[in-house]
Order: C-alpha cells, then structure tokens, then sequence
C-alpha cells in the first residue's frame, strides 16, 4: 500500500554493527513507503540499553520495538547472546525477532530457531533483492501478521 504509515508508538529496531548496512535497509524501507519510526542501535549493549532504558536511553523518549532486525555478529554483545537475553526476559519476550545476517550457516540458523527468532534473512548481495525482501518484510509483519505489545 503506497504511503503507508507505521503504528504510532512503534518503531523498527535495527540492532546491526554496519553502518552501510543500516543505512541501506533504511533506503529500502524508503523506497517502499516504510521509513517511519525505524531506530538503529550499533551493537548488542546498545540493544539491550535501548530496551532497558539504560545508559543514553534512560532519559529518551523509547519507541516500542514492533518487530527488531538483529543481526548476529556484532562487537561487544553479539546477536546471539541478545537474542537469548530478549527471549528469556518476560518483559521483552513477545517482541518479533527477525535475524538480519551474512550467515547462511545451519547451525546458526538452528540456534537462532531454537532461542525464538521469528524469522532468519541471509543478507543479500544486491540492493535490488533487498529492496524485495523489505517490501516482504513489510507486508509480513505490517499488512499480514497480529502483534501483541510489550509495555517497555
């Protein structure tokens, strides 16, 4: 749907380390009418502070993460301990978790299922293919699936 708009109070969170990657999945969500509410942290301690209202977030004004794109190889706290962090936490469990990766690897994909991932995305080699994949994304998680909402 042309001009969509995102649910007010909710945001995309975008937990990945490469800023070329960020800023590219923000222009494909651009170029698809989806380019409201999407916050970017750089890494896992990041994420986890962004949720937990910590450090430079204590005092902002927090987004509820309607769906998060995490990727799994990132300094400081990778995706994977995060990933394990949000899923056994009862405030933050119910949030969808699309894994966001260059990892095509069985064993991370198996892990990332196992821990309560929502979805695996290899990254893709081409801004064209991901142009495709986010308007996927959107209409999945926007248009198709119900949500519940964790009060941060």
């Amino acid at each position: 749907m042309s001009g969509e708009k995102q649910e007010p109070g909710y945001c995309i969170l975008i937990a990945d380390d490469d800023m070329d990657d960020q800023y590219m999945i923000k222009q494909a969500f651009s170029s698809i009418n989806l380019n409201e509410n999407v916050h970017t942290v750089n890494d896992g301690v990041e994420l986890l502070d962004y949720l937990n209202r910590r450090g430079k977030y204590k005092d902002a004004n927090i987004l509820i993460p309607k769906v998060i794109l995490l990727d799994l190889n990132m300094p400081k706290k990778d995706g994977r301990e995060c990933l394990k962090e949000i899923k056994t936490n009862p405030r933050f469990n119910k949030i969808p978790i699309v894994i966001y990766s260059t990892s095509s690897n069985p064993d991370d994909i198996s892990y990332a299922y196992e821990n309560g991932a929502s979805s695996y995305i290899t990254k893709p080699y081409s801004y064209q293919e991901l142009v495709k994949i986010m308007d996927t994304f959107k209409q999945y998680w926007f248009n198709i699936v119900k949500t519940t909402h964790t009060i941060i």
